[in-house]
C-alpha cells in the first residue's frame, strides 16, 4: 500500500505515492504502541496452516487472464486467513477486488488511483484495486502478481483486527511518529504476505529463486519495483529500506505465522 503524506496524516490510509520529509531514528528500541498494534491477538494464532493454492497460468497482461489468476489467489487468501482471524477473536469478511487498466480510478477512500502504484487497499470499503498493465506481467513465472495481492491482503488483515483504528492521528507536530507507524504497518503487511507465500509454497511448484528475487537477493531494486516505489529515500519514509522490506517478507515466509510479523515490537533499526 502506498500512502501520500496528506492522506496518511489525515488517517485515510489510501495507497498512493508519498513525497514527504524523512526522519532519522533516534532510538534503537521500539516506542510504545497501543495494544491493538503491539499486543494484537492475531500474533498468538500460530502457523497459518493453509498449504495448497493452485496458480492459474498467466502468459500475458490480458485483463481476463490476470483476473482469473488474482481471483483464484484471492480465494486462497480468504481460505487461509478466515480461520486465523476468527481464532484471534475478530469477525471475518472478505475484501472485494477491482481490476483497472489505467490510473485515475476512484479507490473509495476519497482519492484516485495513483500512477506510481500497482495495487491499493482502501479500508473504508475493504476493497483492493489492482492495476493491470504490461508492467505487471514481465515474465510468465513472475511471483509479483501473488506477492502484491498478498501484501494488500495483509492490510485487510490489519483492518479486520482493529489496527488501523489504533494508529496515531496526525496533529502537525507528530510527523515522525506517524511516519514510523506507516513503516511498521507496511513492513507488517509485507511480512503477512510472506506468511501466506511460505505457507503455500510447496504447492506452487516454483523455483526458490522466484522468492529470493523478490525478497531482495536479486538486488534491492527488485523489492522497490515490486512495491512500485521509485528510489530508496522515498521508500524508506513510508515502507522502510529495501533491506528491511526483504527481511520482513522473508521472516513471514520462514515463520508462516502472523506471530513473526509484530513490527510494532521491533527496534527502529528493523523498521527504518
Amino acid at each position: 500500500m502506498r500512502i501520500p503524506l496528506t492522506a496518511l496524516l489525515a488517517g485515510a490510509l489510501a495507497s498512493v505515492l508519498l513525497a514527504g520529509t524523512a526522519h532519522a531514528a533516534t532510538s534503537s528500541s521500539a516506542p510504545a504502541f497501543k495494544a491493538a498494534l503491539a499486543k494484537n491477538p492475531i500474533y498468538k494464532t500460530g502457523k497459518l496452516g493453509y498449504e495448497k493454492c493452485d496458480e492459474p497460468d498467466v502468459q500475458s497482461a490480458d485483463v481476463d487472464e490476470v483476473r482469473v489468476y488474482l481471483e483464484s489467489v484471492l480465494d486462497c487468501l480468504d481460505a487461509a486467513w478466515q480461520p486465523v482471524v476468527k481464532r484471534a477473536g475478530f469477525p471475518f469478511s472478505k475484501p472485494s477486488l477491482r481490476l483497472i487498466t489505467k490510473p485515475g480510478a476512484p479507490t473509495g477512500c476519497g482519492d484516485t488511483f495513483p500512477a506510481a502504484a500497482q495495487a491499493v487497499y482502501c479500508s473504508k470499503n475493504k476493497r483492493i484495486t489492482y492495476l493491470v498493465n504490461s508492467a505487471v506481467v514481465q515474465e510468465p513465472n513472475d511471483l509479483m502478481l501473488m506477492a502484491v495481492l498478498a501484501h494488500e491482503y495483509g492490510h485487510h488483515i490489519q483492518r479486520l483486527t482493529g489496527m488501523f483504528g489504533a494508529l496515531t492521528p496526525y496533529n502537525k507536530k507528530n510527523t515522525a511518529r506517524v511516519l514510523d507507524e506507516s513503516r511498521r504497518l507496511e513492513l507488517q503487511a509485507e511480512c503477512l504476505a510472506g506468511t501466506f507465500i511460505g505457507s503455500v509454497w510447496h504447492s506452487l511448484g516454483r523455483k526458490e529463486t522466484d522468492f529470493t528475487y523478490i525478497a531482495g537477493s536479486g538486488g534491492s531494486g527488485s523489492v522497490l519495483s515490486l512495491l512500485g516505489i521509485k528510489g530508496e529515500d522515498q521508500a524508506q519514509q513510508t515502507h522502510g529500506s529495501a533491506k528491511n522490506i526483504g527481511a520482513w517478507l522473508k521472516r513471514g515466509y520462514d515463520t508462516e505465522s502472523a506471530g513473526g510479523c509484530n513490527t510494532f515490537k521491533a527496534p527502529k533499526s528493523q523498521v527504518s
